[in-house]
């Protein structure tokens, strides 16, 4: 766990002079928007202007919750084992997404109730589920560094296999309503603010998941000042492997793409961490679960895909991979102010 303190930030120098080729391009500057920003935080990443994103991967952590037992979703476990075999073996929906972007995808079991069989399947188990948050921790302390360890560690395993941009991702039935409790603290807003139907629970369902909500946040007292806390009273053992793919996205110097409302709140907790990770985030979309907007601003990040997605897995992360690869294209192939004889813009207050 020393290694989130030994965080260091991305490279400035590196940022602007990614900036200084974006105005060299024959355009009006900051034309191409947010993602301009965004492939300049990769150059700082990488510590270098000449960006390359060519070797990707996605990793999805695939966990359970006790907190099923209350009624919250509507499906049950059974739902994660299955999925998470699919992934594995290259069936389920980011693996059919993935094969277009030409991104590794790996599925790592961190607290999957069910066995699964499947040698694809990376085995990380640390308990078969975490425990119902309305009657004691979810995750005890040493099961929360665990994961998040696990999480740390994939990144590093990535680095050595020469990866260059990292996409988070999530498979656990239960796992917004741990996001939502999550939010709620970090946000400072009530649970019916945060909460939302998740896959599809109906107007009762909603209900009974707020009132869990509450009754977590109320039994355990978390502070957002406390995130280890937080997370072990509240979260997931797939949240908090997550938690540790960004710290070790950060350490390793691998840009991190957020998914939905569940990956964008263990980036806030690796945030809380330590700041400095945000560095190494890219926001790739805004959830349409209600917590995910309040969760990127709090973290200061800026998605560019507004579409209404809530699918996890990591499938809205990768979809900004082709919007970065167009920006790159234009960042490296574009015609210059100099080369096409056009006098450059300025900026104008």
């Amino acid at each position: 766990m020393e290694r989130i303190n030994q965080i260091q930030p991305a490279d400035q120098e590196a940022y602007e002079a990614a900036g200084a080729v974006w105005n060299s391009i024959a355009k009006p500057l900051g034309s191409f928007g947010t993602l301009e920003q965004m492939i300049q935080k990769i150059a700082a990443v990488q510590g270098t202007a000449d960006i390359d994103i060519s070797q990707r991967t996605a990793v999805i952590f695939c966990g359970d919750h006790g907190i099923t037992e209350e009624g919250v979703t509507q499906c049950g476990c059974d739902v994660t084992a299955i999925c998470a075999k699919e992934i594995a073996e290259g069936r389920s929906n980011i693996n059919a997404i993935a094969a277009l972007y030409q991104t590794d995808v790996f599925a790592v079991d961190v607290g999957i109730r069910d066995d699964v069989s499947s040698p694809r399947l990376i085995q990380r188990k640390i308990a078969r589920g975490t425990a119902n948050f309305t009657k004691s921790p979810a995750m005890t302390d040493s099961q929360t560094e665990s994961a998040i360890l696990i999480g740390m560690d994939a990144a590093a395993e990535c680095r050595k296999t020469g990866t260059k941009i990292l996409i988070s991702g999530e498979m656990g039935i239960g796992n917004t309503t741990s996001a939502a409790a999550l939010a709620s603290v970090l946000l400072d807003l009530p649970p019916e603010i945060v909460t939302g139907r998740g896959s599809g629970l109906s107007t009762e369902g909603l209900l009974r998941k707020i009132q869990t909500v509450s009754r977590g946040i109320e039994m355990h007292k978390p502070v957002k000042t406390q995130p280890m806390h937080l997370l072990k009273s509240l979260g997931g053992f797939e949240i908090a492997a997550m938690t540790g793919l960004f710290l070790g996205g950060a350490y390793e110097r691998i840009p991190v793409i957020i998914d939905g409302v569940i990956s964008a709140a263990a980036a806030a907790i690796a945030y809380h961490l330590n700041p400095i990770c945000a560095d190494y985030m890219l926001a790739s979309h805004c959830s349409e679960e209600p917590a995910a907007k309040g969760l990127l601003e709090f973290m200061h990040l800026k998605p560019v895909i507004h579409a209404g997605l809530r699918l996890g897995e990591g499938t809205g992360a990768i979809l900004l991979l082709p919007l970065l690869d167009a920006a790159l294209a234009l960042y490296r192939n574009s015609h210059r102010f100099d080369e096409a004889n056009i006098e450059r813009y300025t900026e104008q207050i």
